[in-house]
């Protein structure tokens, strides 16, 4: 069974009370949940990961990597827009990463326009809140798959 990281970061586990106009009252384990059942519909085995620090989602990524993880997803959140860290961590692995966000990030403030991941992803989803999750699990087993 293929293996997909759903990487959460920063102030995710705050969804359902963190501005519900961009990112709706769904909590993380609802969406934690939705993942879970669209993986098994889809036949692969996905495991999340939230943190609030920027070194602990680089040695999350890092051990995706020994346990010959087959996709990512990552909603990096703000450190989308700056985190050379993270995406130097990314670029380590040699499988398909799909980067996705709730909001439309190019509908928002300039510096949330620019993505620091755009070059190493496979793909970039954004703007249809939970359901941006959801495509971003569809391409990333199908991305494991090919």
């Amino acid at each position: 069974m293929k293996k997909i990281l759903m990487l959460h970061g920063v102030n995710h586990n705050m969804f359902g009370h963190r501005d519900p106009v961009q990112y709706g009252k769904t909590t993380l384990a609802d969406i934690d949940a939705r993942m879970q059942a669209l993986g098994r519909e889809l036949g692969v085995e996905v495991a999340s990961f939230q943190t609030n620090h920027e070194g602990a989602m680089c040695e999350r990524i890092h051990q995706a990597f020994f346990d010959k993880t087959d996709a990512v997803v990552i909603n990096a959140g703000a450190w989308t827009h700056y985190s050379y860290a993270i995406r130097d961590a990314l670029a380590i692995l040699t499988v398909p990463i799909v980067e996705i966000h709730m909001s439309n990030i190019h509908a928002r403030e300039a510096f949330r326009h620019h993505s620091v991941f755009g070059e190493i992803v496979k793909g970039q989803i954004c703007g249809f809140g939970v359901d941006s999750y959801l495509l971003g699990l569809r391409a990333a087993a199908s991305a494991a798959n090919a």
